[in-house]
């Protein structure tokens, strides 16, 4: 039986790698070490800076206490949450449940009541930022066994912009559904790029196709304008990427505009906070979609949670995501990449214990020389504003 209080934290370590991700590596006295990752993208240096100010509280404390841990890293300062902080805490939860999973020998999913689903549905990314080819992009995955893609809608888009660039949207959205039917599920990702007006012409348009889902038709900040967008189309509507905490989620929830939310475990507190969102959707009758465009760690707690959430439809995974480069995409980082390969539109749950992967550190120490300073792209208006990207 293992006695309590007999593991402490000795080192935290991290790692700033390609394509734009940061690796955290939590290390004990029992020699057993937790992963996490701790990122926002374009923001690596200060949530990197972030963890380290929190070691000086985490050295030496025992790691299995992550609830209490959470709690005083969130509410021990008297400012509170943000992106920076709540990814930071983010990351540390991850490795924080791999360490208790591996020293458990369990999976973190049986720590959290157990596995309700034998398998997940997942879905992939076609076009890249400036959504092109998307047709192409689609057939190519739907032979390797893809059943469901999403893609960005627009590129720039002002407050008022033309009905050019909306039939654009369209007929992307349209050559998929001549190329592939029904037989392709499809989400189109509004990005915070559209303002009120233009998404709720967008989301008018968009309704024949029969999406998956529209998201982030607006910014989170202006997430009341979802009822004004809602009356415009039957769609579902799903949002969360840059919401942070259950607060925020608490808001959204009520106001019941929203049908399916998307936290993201690296970036809304780690997979102890998303569970309690999750939670608070299932009260409401909302979907889980978690946000995950990140590396292998990202995914792997997301599908940890997913194992054991029922209102979980489907997870975003970003192999071969238009970010990750030759060398430095999700599998290329693991010992045993077959633990993401999907089939039929699915994926395995894993048994293995904590996160369920391996980490290649060799891979990770190596790449971490090379490191990143990616940042996402400032965009502008045909008349020289400010554009959302």
């Amino acid at each position: 039986v293992k006695g309590e209080f007999t593991v402490k934290i000795t080192s935290m370590n991290l790692y700033q790698v390609p394509p734009r991700w940061l690796f955290l590596e939590i290390e004990t006295d029992e020699g057993i070490t937790g992963w996490g990752e701790p990122v926002i993208e374009g923001r690596a240096s200060i949530v990197k800076t972030a963890v380290e100010d929190f070691s000086g509280y985490l050295i030496g404390k025992d790691p299995l206490r992550i609830e209490d841990h959470w709690q005083v890293m969130y509410r021990g300062g008297f400012y509170r949450g943000g992106p920076e902080v709540m990814s930071a805490i983010a990351g540390i939860d991850q490795a924080l449940w791999d360490i208790k999973g591996k020293y458990y020998n369990a999976p973190i999913y049986e720590l959290l009541g157990g596995r309700c689903r034998d398998r997940l549905r997942v879905y992939s990314w076609i076009g890249g930022d400036r959504p092109e080819d998307v047709r192409q992009g689609a057939l190519k995955l739907y032979e390797t066994g893809c059943t469901a893609v999403k893609m960005n809608g627009t590129e720039e888009m002002h407050y008022v912009d033309s009905y050019e660039k909306i039939q654009e949207v369209v007929n992307r959205v349209a050559s998929i559904r001549e190329a592939l039917g029904y037989k392709m599920d499809i989400g189109v990702d509004f990005h915070g790029r559209v303002h009120k007006t233009m998404a709720k012409v967008l989301a008018k348009e968009l309704e024949p196709f029969k999406l998956m889902f529209i998201e982030e038709p607006v910014l989170s900040q202006n997430n009341e304008a979802l009822r004004e967008i809602a009356g415009h189309t039957s769609t579902p509507i799903a949002t969360g990427e840059r919401m942070f905490s259950r607060w925020e989620f608490k808001n959204l929830l009520m106001d019941g505009y929203v049908d399916i939310i998307q936290p993201d475990l690296s970036h809304a507190g780690g997979i102890s906070e998303v569970k309690k969102i999750a939670a608070m959707a299932e009260a409401f009758d909302v979907a889980v979609a978690p946000h995950c465009p990140l590396g292998p760690i990202a995914l792997a707690a997301c599908v940890q949670l997913d194992a054991c959430t029922p209102n979980v439809f489907i997870q975003e995974q970003s192999l071969g995501i238009h970010y990750n480069k030759e060398g430095a995409d999700l599998l290329d980082y693991l010992v045993d990449p077959n633990v993401f390969r999907f089939h039929d539109g699915f994926i395995d749950i894993p048994g293995g214990p904590g996160l369920g992967i391996q980490l290649n550190k060799e891979k990770i120490v190596e790449a971490a020389r090379i490191g990143h300073n990616w940042k996402n792209p400032v965009w502008r208006n045909y008349d020289g504003t400010m554009a959302e990207w």
